[in-house]
């Protein structure tokens, strides 16, 4: 091994430090280690490879026990110590376990000799993992166990007896324990557990780079199969084999440095053994490689756009060459059924393959047909290993001129309208390469990731999952797997191709800078016009990416019970079929960036926000006259559920006199009829109603305050609400005629996100609600914890003020950081400029809050002027610190 210079007297130390052993004490040894340690973080940082890096640690460590060994009498015992798992490959990255095995003649020594040996060990602060067995207990233990059978499949002898070690070593042949077969079927069962457990996500936001998929351990597994079967000890033998191709090969061991190299990075950096690549540690990282940031793109997204290039290349090859190795030695054992296609295609058992090694050559459309005839035959299951690579082999062939041929691109038209596994087949085009070729603006966006908390896919794996959304809104899995509304919606669209052209390239321009929505437009436009897709349909994809966010920024930042933010957002759409697709796109969208941010709650303000805008389009010219027609069906549903109720109707005509037309036009009935119970159960003349109720249906929590209005209530209430562990996700506030302010909040579980349920949470809630608002013993909010994730982030904070001269009223708009107690901190800073809260949205996005806050001056009752709003500003920074 070549070593670097920064390593070249690293064992030195050690060797000096052996030589002053003299007794059980083991201090310089200790230290030598140590220094050893960190003279090789040194050389890393200075260039060293990491392959450098983790052999020299595994020799360091090797002399270390050698000589404890020795020194604990256990040299002339007929035993063998060995190395195993990765240790016994001679890898050992800083801060790994030392795997050791000791094989017994007979029965261990009684002398406590080996108790002192491995004591001395971990007086040394080695991480030992060990096992003392007999060579029969050995083979019975592996026998048992594919994981000890893996670990000692990778054995090396450090010090000891030789022969007892080939003994073992014999005795574990395939011949003997664990056959090629048995072997391989353990090992992919295994991966596929430990991809499940990882969430089969190659994209996830803090990968695992030795356990997540593409990571190093599949890397192994390839090993291990290999090493069983060929008894191989090195992949470049693979390739002589003419198992491996040398593309295949310099893949592997690329794609291994390179991830030794982070594994390294991450070791140092935590002073631990750590194989998460986290937020914080991505930074840094990115950083020490060299990876630089613009406007474009930060240094880190830069990294990680890297990393996930490399995952998704090891975990396709990963996936090839188990395949090769399932047909090599499953299938080899029985014969194949084989049923032609086509001459380019045929079955072999459930897999389709081609015909003959040069198919692609000659006829490179075939490329794009293949995924085409898995559609169109429910038997066919799968893709060969041999046409796998094939495919890999020939991606050169969709060039400039491949994409311009007709027969290309209407290929490509019949995947999209296929009506079965649109989903399924443009995910195995990605994973194979073929759609990021086809479609070189996708490429662009392959690994791509954002570097937030908000976006937690790649810009690839969520565009995929954006199309699955779409295709399971039509086949869901269970009844009430997906939005009712949805499912109902997508069976009146014209042409369920536009939608799924709309998904695929709503967010194709992102990462080039500038407005990714303007970008994308102009990419799908022409993308439909060279397909044959009319003028019609072209500008209808482009129009939905252009303003595939429209509709969840008008749910999150305007109140959609606001009869002018309906009127408006219906003009903007013009007519029901912009309106469906766009609720369409907008619903897989929302569903395919994070999970968390789909809640029964985010379905119904979308829902209502798309039957009220159906409305308003249906009503045409005479929208604007219906507002009392609504006040009236508001009225007389919610008279009509108090009156089962046994309410007391005059008293709710009573307080109904002091309630503004808004209340009725922004509130269901449903909700009127809950609050007006509870306001007339407590008696109009109450100084304060506290209530919750659970509105099962839209997924939601809500809980009113009905007392005389006055500076700060919002403040002190979102106090007792966050130190009760709920997050507020809407506010709406009402002042009434009468003196009084009726405020809405609708709450849900901070560490769970879940609606509030539950008698005595409920009970919990209304007393420290009561109590605190009576006698003002408001609490002080939650102490940060849990934090980690967001900690990484750096969100400038972003404060701005705009009057509205329809409502009088002046919109806060803020962008901050997300953390506990924002929202009664807000509250807080809204008391010290003497603002009065009217109405507020609040959404959050990973680490990265935008609120909107409707307020007045407490005073006036108009706009807040630019004195208050300066106080704002200097109130939240100071709370803020």
């Amino acid at each position: 091994m070549q070593t670097h210079t920064g390593l070249a007297a690293v064992s030195d130390p050690i060797t000096a430090a052996i030589g002053e052993i003299d007794s059980p004490r083991f201090a310089p040894l200790r230290e030598a280690l140590k220094a050893a340690r960190e003279a090789q973080a040194e050389a890393f940082a200075g260039g060293a490879r990491a392959a450098e890096i983790i052999h020299q640690r595994a020799a360091d460590v090797d002399a270390a026990l050698t000589h404890v060994w020795n020194i604990s009498g256990l040299g002339a015992r007929g035993l063998a110590l060995v190395a195993v798992g990765g240790f016994g490959r001679g890898e050992l990255h800083p801060y790994s376990d030392v795997d050791i095995a000791i094989l017994l003649a007979s029965t261990p020594p009684d002398d406590g000799a080996l108790e002192r040996f491995l004591t001395a060990l971990w007086d040394l602060g080695l991480e030992i993992g060990h096992s003392v067995r007999t060579v029969p207990e050995t083979v019975r233990e592996a026998a048992g166990d594919v994981t000890i059978m893996t670990n000692l499949l990778e054995s090396r002898l450090v010090t000891g007896d030789p022969e007892l070690m080939q003994t073992a070593m014999d005795a574990l042949a395939p011949g003997r324990v664990w056959t090629s077969e048995a072997f391989f079927r353990a090992k992919y069962d295994e991966q596929e557990a430990r991809h499940d457990r990882y969430e089969d996500a190659l994209m996830e936001l803090e990968p695992n780079v030795k356990e997540g998929p593409g990571g190093l351990r599949d890397i192994q597994v390839v090993s291990w199969v290999a090493k069983r079967h060929f008894r191989h000890n090195d992949l470049r033998e693979l390739v002589l084999h003419g198992f491996l191709t040398e593309d295949e090969f310099l893949t592997l061991v690329n794609g291994q440095e390179f991830l030794w190299r982070i594994r390294c990075h991450l070791h140092f950096l935590a002073g631990r053994r750590e194989d998460r690549l986290l937020f914080d540690h991505q930074t840094r990282i990115a950083e020490a490689e060299g990876f630089y940031g613009d406007d474009r793109k930060q240094a880190v997204e830069r990294f990680m756009h890297e990393f996930y290039k490399t995952v998704r290349k090891l975990s396709l090859l990963n996936d090839i060459l188990l395949n090769l190795f399932d047909e090599a030695i499953i299938d080899s054992q029985q014969p194949a059924k084989v049923r032609p296609i086509n001459r380019r295609f045929q079955v072999r058992d459930d897999a389709i393959e081609i015909t003959s090694p040069n198919v692609f050559e000659r006829t490179p459309t075939a490329l794009l047909e293949i995924f085409l005839l898995i559609q169109q035959d429910s038997n066919i299951l799968g893709v060969s290993a041999s046409t796998i690579r094939a495919i890999q082999q020939n991606l050169h062939l969709i060039d400039d001129d491949f994409r311009a041929d007709i027969r290309a691109r209407s290929l490509f038209l019949e995947i999209i309208r296929q009506p079965r596994r649109i989903g399924h087949e443009l995910a195995r085009m990605h994973k194979y390469g073929v759609l990021p070729r086809y479609l070189p603006a996708f490429a662009a966006v392959t690994g791509l990731m954002q570097f937030d908390l908000f976006h937690i896919y790649t810009v690839d794996e969520h565009t995929l999952f954006v199309i699955r959304n779409m295709r399971r809104l039509l086949f869901p899995l269970t009844e009430d797997d997906q939005p009712r509304l949805a499912r109902s919606v997508i069976e009146k669209i014209p042409k369920l191709e536009i939608l799924y052209l709309a998904g695929l390239f709503h967010d194709i321009a992102k990462g080039r800078g500038g407005d990714h929505s303007e970008l994308g437009e102009r990419e799908a436009r022409q993308f439909c016009l060279d397909h044959g897709f009319s003028r019609f349909d072209s500008n209808l994809v482009a129009w939905l990416v252009r303003h595939h966010l429209k509709m969840s920024t008008t749910v999150q930042r305007r109140d959609i019970y606001d009869p002018a933010v309906i009127n408006e957002f219906a003009d903007f759409v013009g007519d029901r079929m912009h309106l469906d697709y766009l609720f369409l796109l907008t619903v897989s969208d929302i569903r395919g960036t994070n999970p968390k941010l789909w809640t029964s709650w985010k379905e119904s303000l979308l829902c209502d926000l798309y039957s009220s805008t159906l409305r308003a389009l249906r009503q045409g010219a005479e929208r604007t006259l219906d507002l009392d027609e609504r006040i009236e069906s508001t009225h007389l549903s919610a008279l009509q559920s108090l009156h089962d109720k046994s309410v007391d109707i005059n008293a709710v005509r009573e307080l109904w006199k002091h309630l503004q037309d808004d209340y009725f036009l922004r509130y269901r009935p449903e909700e009127v009829a809950w609050q007006s119970s509870a306001i007339v159960g407590h008696g109009l003349g109450a100084k304060l109603v506290v209530d919750m109720h659970e509105f099962s249906d839209r997924g939601i929590t809500a809980v009113f305050v009905y007392c005389e209005d006055r500076v700060g209530l919002f403040a002190d209430t979102t106090k007792v609400l966050d130190r009760l562990g709920l997050d507020v996700t809407d506010a709406r506030v009402m002042t009434l005629a009468n003196g009084y302010t009726l405020d809405t909040y609708i709450i849900q579980e901070a560490d769970s996100g879940e609606m509030v349920t539950g008698e005595f949470r409920r009970r919990e809630i209304e007393h420290a609600l009561t109590s605190a608002l009576t006698d003002g013993s408001i609490p002080n909010p939650r102490i940060a914890l849990g934090q980690r994730r967001i900690r990484a982030f750096r969100v400038a904070t972003q404060i701005d003020f705009q009057d509205d001269p329809r409502s009088g009223l002046t919109r806060i708009s803020l962008v901050t950081a997300d953390r506990p107690g924002l929202l009664s901190m807000v509250g807080e800073t809204m008391k010290q400029a003497n603002m009065r809260l009217h109405n507020a949205r609040i959404a959050t996005f990973g680490e990265r809050v935008e609120d909107f806050f409707d307020v007045s001056d407490s005073e006036t009752g108009r706009y807040v002027d630019e004195a208050s709003q300066t106080r704002f500003r200097e109130a939240f920074a100071s709370l803020s610190q």
